[in-house]
């Protein structure tokens, strides 16, 4: 959790922010953002290496495209690696770099959050 001084600072940055291409909040969510990404990367953080028919099978209604497009920008963004391995019939695994496995502070604040927030929303019922 930052610090309050960290949030003060982070709270003028977001005040003085246009959120234009320099804004690390719309820079951020554009890398793990989307219908498919954060699905996917918790799903390897789950399971720490998958293949691509293990990430087909277990999330539901994503299409050979939409998770082949994701991959491919999760790993040019460094997020996941792609290891393909010389074999037949051919094997290709993806796992979490460093900087993916980054996220998990920021999903377990988000988490938090969020049940603060359904029960919030329960209370006011």
């Amino acid at each position: 959790m930052a610090s309050k001084q960290e949030l003060e600072q982070y709270w003028n940055l977001i005040k003085q922010s246009d959120f234009n291409e320099n804004c690390p909040i719309k820079n951020a969510l554009e890398v793990i953002g989307g219908k498919w990404k954060l699905n996917i990367l918790g799903h390897l953080l789950r399971k720490e290496v998958m293949r691509f028919n293990e990430l087909k099978r277990d999330i539901s209604g994503i299409t050979n495209t939409m998770l082949t497009n994701s991959l491919r920008e999760l790993e040019n963004d460094e997020l996941i690696t792609r290891n393909q391995y010389n074999e037949m019939p051919l094997r290709v695994e993806y796992a979490l770099t460093e900087k993916g496995k980054g996220l998990l502070p920021l999903l377990y604040e988000l988490t938090i959050w969020w049940e603060d927030y359904i029960n919030h929303k329960e209370v006011e019922k």
